[in-house]
């Protein structure tokens, strides 16, 4: 099953997830194929929105490993190709030491600029966090003289 619903309190918008994969079969590309997964099931309006994936690092921790991913989202456009600002979404996929193997990953997420820590299935993403990040960027942008 690609999407479940956990959640229909926030705003009454469904929450979407996806079926994580198992600790025993992570691979960082898999991770990568499931965070693509997981952001086909956001329900983003504006249709020029574009992305790209970038693993950064592997970090072992007590009982844990991590792996981080940044995903860098950008509205690019027939007269601005390479766009003035980008919003980054850090996925953080984390695989236990302790709990059995078969068990799926832990997962969750960060937008730019903000602490706030979003855990699929349980929040439901907004757009409006990307364009705020874009709209912060532009107008400290327009304040500097080059």
């Amino acid at each position: 099953m690609d999407t479940e619903s956990s959640n229909t309190s926030d705003c009454d918008h469904e929450i979407k997830n996806i079926e994580w994969i198992s600790s025993k079969d992570f691979k960082v590309e898999a991770g990568e194929r499931q965070i693509r997964r997981y952001m086909d099931t956001w329900d983003i309006k504006h249709p020029g929105w574009q992305y790209s994936i970038r693993f950064l690092q592997e970090q072992e921790q007590e009982f844990k490993k991590q792996f981080h991913y940044r995903v860098q989202w950008s509205i690019p456009t027939q007269t601005a190709p390479i766009p003035r600002a980008t919003a980054c979404v850090y996925f953080i996929i984390e695989i236990s030491t302790i709990k059995p193997n078969t068990l799926p990953v832990d997962v969750h997420f960060l937008i730019e600029s903000n602490r706030s820590k979003h855990i699929p299935g349980r929040t439901r993403f907004r757009e409006k966090w990307l364009r705020d990040v874009l709209e912060s960027k532009t107008l400290l942008m327009d304040t500097i003289d080059f």
